[in-house]
């Protein structure tokens, strides 16, 4: 006799999908979104960007490969939820620690399993991302539209998740020194900039441009991170004072804070991008590239023409700015995660197109 389902979610729209819980035991709402990657669960799970999100995972299994000691992204896993098809809770891998329900169960995560989630992709996919609440099966259909219409998705999430003290991830004879911002970076960035031979100095979100020019660095970062970029004005604000006297490379987040810096504008998505496989055409050399992404909000590109920032990457999807250079300024931006490395390193490029920056800075 099949059990019975103990958990559900229900949309904005009354729409309730049946299933069952694994992780944290909890009730939350929280901005449904989706990702298309078959792989790289745990990485998605540990990632700040997903900070009061749940997240819908459209490939099929989940949980089979466990989790890995070093894959963690951050040791605090922020993410509001995962939805999934089928969880798997005996995974097969010698060097997983510790279940997916496990890690959920430590950090508060809630989990849900056995909906049709084909049925919510498409769902997300036609009438976008929006908020849902996670909770028990015997809760009231009236009452979760009313908690969902009562309850607003916090708009700190960038303030929660960047470390609140600066912290020094030093490699051995580093040849350059960064000064990272952390609106919610995840740790790979931090090893592909050690592995480029950088000092990397991890500064709050909020920290002020006067604190940066004291470090002397050779180049400044600014991470992906969770949420409205307009929401973090004391990080475009440091940037926009920092502008032509470093070297500055933005990921994500921090690429859509560099375009609010020279007074372009962003818009969020429909649904935004997250997965492993998005097309991207290299304006510069015509190759595309296969990206991993993961964002709600993009650069408007009519915007962009008051700047001096030129495109150098589209979305092929739906010709969406992701990547932007000021020469004269030394600032490069992508809005996906090189570090992710999801073809043959595809993007890794970048990191060493950083490097020049600062060296050509150091003997300019």
């Amino acid at each position: 006799m099949p059990k019975e389902f103990n958990k559900k979610i229900i949309l904005e729209d009354g729409a309730e999908y049946l299933g069952y819980g694994f992780g944290a035991d909890n009730s939350a709402v929280l901005e449904i979104v989706f990702n298309t990657s078959m792989v790289g669960y745990q990485e998605i799970m540990s990632d700040p960007s997903y900070t009061d999100q749940a997240v819908v995972m459209t490939y099929p299994l989940i949980g089979n490969y466990g989790m890995a000691d070093d894959d963690f992204e951050r040791d605090t896993p922020t993410i509001g939820a995962l939805i999934v098809r089928e969880y798997n809770d005996n995974p097969s891998n010698f060097r997983a620690t510790a279940t997916l329900s496990e890690i959920m169960k430590k950090f508060g995560v809630a989990g849900i399993y056995g909906i049709d989630t084909r049925k919510l992709n498409r769902s997300i996919r036609d009438y976008g991302s929006r908020k849902v609440l996670i909770t028990d099966i015997d809760t009231p259909l009236e009452k979760g539209l009313r908690i969902l219409k009562n309850t607003n998705i916090p708009t700190d999430a960038v303030k929660r998740v960047s470390g609140k003290k600066i912290t020094v991830f030093d490699t051995e004879n580093p040849k350059y020194h960064v000064a990272a911002i952390d609106c919610g970076m995840k740790m790979n960035i931090v090893r592909s900039l050690n592995a480029c031979g950088c000092k990397v100095t991890v500064l709050p979100f909020d920290t002020s441009a006067e604190t940066i020019n004291k470090l002397s660095p050779d180049g400044v970062f600014i991470s992906n991170g969770p949420g409205n970029p307009t929401d973090v004005p004391e990080t475009i604000k440091t940037v926009k004072q920092l502008i032509g006297k470093y070297p500055i490379f933005g990921i994500c987040l921090g690429h859509q804070i560099i375009s609010l810096a020279y007074g372009a504008k962003t818009y969020k998505l429909k649904f935004g991008h997250r997965g492993g496989n998005h097309p991207v055409r290299n304006l510069e050399t015509g190759k595309i590239e296969i990206t991993s992404q993961n964002h709600s909000y993009a650069v408007d590109r009519e915007s962009l023409q008051a700047t001096p920032l030129t495109v150098t990457h589209i979305n092929l999807l739906d010709n969406t700015v992701e990547g932007l250079k000021c020469d004269q300024d030394k600032v490069i931006s992508v809005q996906y995660h090189p570090e992710s490395a999801p073809g043959p390193q595809d993007s890794a490029y970048l990191f060493d197109r950083f490097i020049k920056l600062m060296e050509e800075q150091n003997n300019g």
